[in-house]
């Protein structure tokens, strides 16, 4: 145990630091791509009703795992696509971008359809008395619609962020130095002690998704629209 913690110790904070940055800048991207989708979705526009649609049930219903290798094979070794600039750190850098690349694109449609469930939780009668003083649909959705359809998702937008958390370990598929892949690489040196480096693990993420379960349940009570 001593020898295993030698080695899997100081790898342990580098690794769960990749992983809190993937969930960061993938949750940040999520939510703006996800509310330009769930706007898409209730748009009086058919062709921004219609692609805000296909968009959401096809990557939606395609595997992380296929999206993630996608942007790393398709649109990088293929199409050339470069997200970060040539160092001697590029290969690192730029699987970690086409990454947050994948999840965002497909953490969004889970986000749309958050929101969209947020936007029954709206009285109508808002909408058509702003409609009725003049205001377009995109003030509409932004100024009355939107904010407060976010405040009564708060609970089920942490879910997203919890489920986002824990699909960051595919991103090892393209060789991102996150908390799984140093599990794979301890398992590899130390075959004799797997329970213990899936416990220690285990553990780490177990404080990440806590966290956001009590920091989003503390919002979501504070923040919640008083009917």
């Amino acid at each position: 145990m001593n020898e295993l913690w030698t080695d899997i110790g100081p790898g342990l904070w580098p690794a769960y630091w990749v992983t809190i940055k993937l969930t960061f800048f993938s949750a940040v991207g999520s939510l703006l791509w996800g509310t330009v989708l769930a706007g898409m979705r209730v748009s009086p526009v058919p062709v921004m009703r219609f692609f805000g649609t296909w968009y959401v049930n096809i990557v939606r219903n395609t595997p992380l795992t296929l999206i993630i290798i996608f942007c790393s094979v398709g649109l990088y070794q293929n199409l050339g696509l470069a997200l970060a600039p040539e160092n001697e750190n590029f290969i690192d850098n730029n699987n970690f971008w086409l990454a947050v690349l994948g999840f965002t694109l497909y953490t969004s449609t889970f986000v749309c359809e958050t929101l969209r469930s947020g936007f029954n939780t709206v009285p109508l009668g808002q909408a058509e008395a702003a409609r009725s003083l003049g205001l377009p649909f995109s003030k509409v959705f932004a100024l009355i619609v939107l904010p407060q359809a976010i405040r009564s998702v708060i609970g089920p937008m942490g879910s997203v962020l919890i489920a986002l958390t824990k699909n960051t370990t595919i991103a090892s598929a393209i060789g991102v130095a996150e908390a799984s892949l140093l599990m794979k690489e301890q398992i590899e040196n130390h075959a004799d002690q797997v329970i213990w480096i899936f416990a220690i693990i285990a553990a780490g993420f177990m404080v990440l998704t806590l966290t956001e379960g009590f920091v989003f349940g503390y919002l979501a009570k504070r923040l919640a629209v008083k009917r």
